[in-house]
């Protein structure tokens, strides 16, 4: 259930989002509501890879202190993870970036 709210919550705010990015006449509150439509996509990807980050390194001590002999294995698979969700990210900043300083969908 939490799932299915958390997918219709993020549907929502993405399409709210959508409509300021395909605006077709450029004014000064359509930029205004990009940067902060910018701002709230890059403050919910960090919120997001935070928490991902969070729960990785929890798994990964608790896995560990269980198996102490499997340590390496673990770090391994935990540094690739952490780099994957990482770049989540950065993918994230890259798009806010372009959003604001060469925005594609202004003529």
């Amino acid at each position: 259930m939490r799932k299915l709210l958390f997918t219709a919550l993020n549907t929502v705010v993405l399409m709210g989002l959508a409509s300021v990015a395909f605006a077709a006449a450029v004014a000064p509150e359509t930029i205004s509501m990009i940067a902060i439509a910018t701002a709230f996509g890059m403050g919910i990807a960090a919120f997001g890879c935070g928490l991902g980050q969070g729960l990785g390194l929890k798994a990964a001590c608790e896995g560990t202190a269980r198996n102490p002999e499997a340590s390496g294995k673990i770090t391994v698979i935990l540094l690739l993870g952490m780099a994957f969700i990482e770049s989540l990210a950065i993918y994230t900043l890259v798009i806010a970036l372009i959003l604001l300083f060469a925005n594609p969908l202004i003529g």
